[in-house]
């Protein structure tokens, strides 16, 4: 009997320690239905586990599974381990156990869907009171293995789709969250396709998830182009440097260009200018000249802020000195 896997995630795919596996195409479905108040407006939190606890702190998690198909699927839910390695969300093959896994609990472990049939189970994260601080990876996994061939056939499919958790324990407040963005290389493949590869760096407390743009501009004759999505599934623990790409229509002129590079990960938003030419076919071109850096998004409204702060205070200060050098009228009318 020969056991195929197929894996989906609620978001991006993962790459599994056990070798090569192709997306599941939609046999079953699984999707997060809570998050956190004070992240409700962040897009990863809406899609993935993403919290930070003190030690002793319990939370619950309500998930949405969902049957695609017209068979009747028995679906099992589990966690299992991942880890953050080489830029990616590794998880670890079948149901390889780590230290968050064992804080995790399912509601259900096991239930029959029909036929497009949906239902609800409610995952459980209790933090033990003594464990040190950090932040943990996992999946919560639901599995659903397919009906036996009509004709005998010896091969089984086993749907498993998922939704990642990253958990950050500590006393305290959340460590920030935060990425630079660095190096721009253009280049040009052996068939003329251009692309840009850009350097992140993790300069923050937690893990980040890229996604974002590349746009660019005063090509020549004034000419614009993108924005272009920027390759996705980089993922950057906290210290890590990895790099995202973007690739263009090989019709693109070699430039020079204006290169504007948008990232972002949950509510943090970075963006840098600079310009680049690219190269001839099969080339590496010169990293670009740097413009500016810029912090858009929660980062900017944390900047914003911290100015207003310091011009309120600044103007507090000159009313201070000026009211404390002031003598009162009638105190000089009281000593006449």
């Amino acid at each position: 009997m020969i056991t195929v896997v197929l894996l989906g995630l609620a978001g991006l795919g993962l790459p599994t320690r056990g070798g090569a596996a192709e997306p599941d195409e939609g046999s079953i479905g699984i999707r997060l239905l809570e998050a956190p108040t004070n992240r409700r407006d962040d897009p990863r939190a809406l899609r993935y586990i993403v919290d930070h606890l003190r030690p002793g702190t319990t939370i619950k998690r309500q998930l949405l599974i969902v049957n695609r198909s017209a068979e009747r699927r028995a679906v099992e839910f589990y966690p299992a381990a991942a880890s953050v390695e080489g830029a990616r969300f590794v998880f670890d093959g079948g149901r390889a156990a780590n230290e968050l896994t064992s804080w995790i609990t399912i509601d259900r472990d096991a239930i029959e869907l029909e036929p497009w049939e949906e239902t609800r189970v409610r995952a459980t994260i209790a933090v033990p009171a003594d464990v040190p601080a950090g932040e943990r990876y996992g999946v919560l996994w639901a599995s659903a293995a397919s009906s036996p061939s009509p004709s005998g056939g010896q091969v089984t499919q086993v749907h498993r789709v998922g939704v990642r958790v990253y958990l950050d324990v500590g006393e305290g407040g959340e460590p920030v969250s935060d990425f630079t963005i660095g190096e721009m290389r253009p280049a040009r493949s052996s068939h003329g396709e251009p692309s840009v590869t850009v350097r992140v760096d993790n300069t923050g407390g937690r893990a980040v998830d890229l996604t974002g743009t590349v746009t660019l501009t005063d090509g020549p004759a004034g000419s614009r182009v993108g924005p272009f999505p920027v390759s996705e599934g980089t993922t950057l623990a906290v210290g890590a440097t990895g790099q995202v790409s973007a690739r263009f229509p090989p019709e693109l002129p070699n430039g020079p260009w204006k290169i504007q590079v948008n990232l972002k990960s949950g509510r943090v938003e970075r963006s840098a200018t600079g310009q680049i030419r690219f190269p001839e076919p099969g080339g590496e071109g010169v990293r670009a000249t740097l413009y500016s850096r810029m912090l858009t998004g929660w980062g900017a409204l944390a900047a914003v802020a911290g100015l207003l702060l310091l011009a309120g205070l600044a103007v507090l200060a000159r009313r201070f000195r000026r009211t404390a050098g002031r003598v009162p009228r009638e105190r000089i009318s009281a000593h006449r």
